[in-house]
C-alpha cells in the first residue's frame, strides 16, 4: 500500500460519495495505469470482493464479471 499511486491522491477519486463520474474514472484508471502495485490491488479486491470503487484500473462490473469467470472455471476441473 505504501507504493500505491493512489496514497497520492484524494480517496474520493476512487470512492466518490456520489456517482462516479466518467472524467473521475478516467481519472482514476489513469493513477492505476502508472502504478506499480496495480495488480496486487487488483487481486486483493477479487479475494475480497469489493463491490464498490475503482480497484487495480477496473470498476465494480469489471470486478463482478472477472469473480463470475473465475468461479465458473473452478467448477469445469
Amino acid at each position: 500500500m505504501n507504493r500505491a499511486e493512489c496514497q497520492k491522491v484524494d480517496p474520493e477519486l476512487f470512492f466518490p460519495i456520489g456517482e462516479l463520474t466518467p472524467d473521475q474514472e478516467a481519472e482514476a484508471r489513469a493513477v492505476c495505469g502508472r502504478c506499480p502495485v496495480r495488480a496486487d490491488c487488483l487481486h486483493y479486491s477479487l479475494e475480497t470482493a469489493q463491490r464498490y470503487g475503482i480497484w487495480g484500473g477496473t470498476d465494480e462490473d469489471e470486478r463482478r464479471l472477472m469473480r463470475a469467470r473465475r468461479t465458473s472455471h473452478s467448477g469445469m476441473r
